[in-house]
């Protein structure tokens, strides 16, 4: 996967970088591929949870590089609340989960959640923690605090599928991934995950007729 230094680079050798978010919003909509690109890079560089819905369009860029680099830059900006306290708890958390260290992530997220109950990405992580440690109820529910302040999150989306999955429920895992789908149409996995539920369910109907 290209990384967003190499597309930052696919903007510079022949148009000058944005200066201002201001220019970089005007940019997203450029004719010129490498312009767009240079706005994504920008945003991913310096941008806030908030310019999430601008970049969420160019998922459905004509450009392949700039949809890469739009999901990553979402990713991005959507772990940054404008809070440095926060985000120094979200990066704590993420490297708590990672170690495995579950109970001691979901207590860190919380943490987040306290400060910013509006930031989103505080729900995400604590969401996907719960995930991690078997808890698909409250998982569920920090779910759909992420959808009231995000509903873009694909991450969430696609992590709705993935509890319902678990749980057997494969219709509601397959509406999730779809609408997953729907919002970032560049998610392999997620077309992998809806093909092998489809399947399964056509198997199940196959075996009660």
């Amino acid at each position: 996967m290209l990384s967003i230094s190499g597309l930052t680079a696919l903007a510079q050798p022949v148009f000058p970088q944005p200066a201002t978010r201001a220019e970089a919003v005007a940019l997203l909509e450029d004719a010129e591929p490498r312009q767009r690109a240079a706005a994504v890079a920008f945003l991913a560089r310096t941008g806030l949870a908030t310019d999430g819905p601008l970049l969420a369009k160019r998922l459905f860029d004509d450009n392949p590089l700039i949809r890469e680099l739009a999901e990553q830059a979402l990713w991005q900006v959507w772990s940054r609340s404008g809070d440095a306290q926060a985000d120094r708890l979200l990066a704590a958390g993420v490297a708590q989960m990672s170690e495995g260290r579950f109970k001691e992530a979901i207590a860190t997220f919380t943490r987040v959640i306290r400060r910013k109950p509006d930031f989103a990405e505080g729900w995400n992580k604590r969401a996907t923690a719960y995930y991690l440690d078997g808890n698909y109820p409250k998982s569920l529910a920090d779910c759909a605090e992420v959808m009231k302040r995000n509903p873009q999150h694909f991450g969430t989306l696609s992590g709705y599928g993935q509890i319902y999955f678990q749980l057997e429920e494969y219709d509601k895992a397959l509406e999730y991934f779809r609408r997953a789908l729907a919002v970032n149409p560049n998610m392999a996995g997620v077309e992998l995950n809806i093909r092998a539920i489809e399947d399964l369910l056509r198997e199940r109907l196959r075996r009660t007729i």
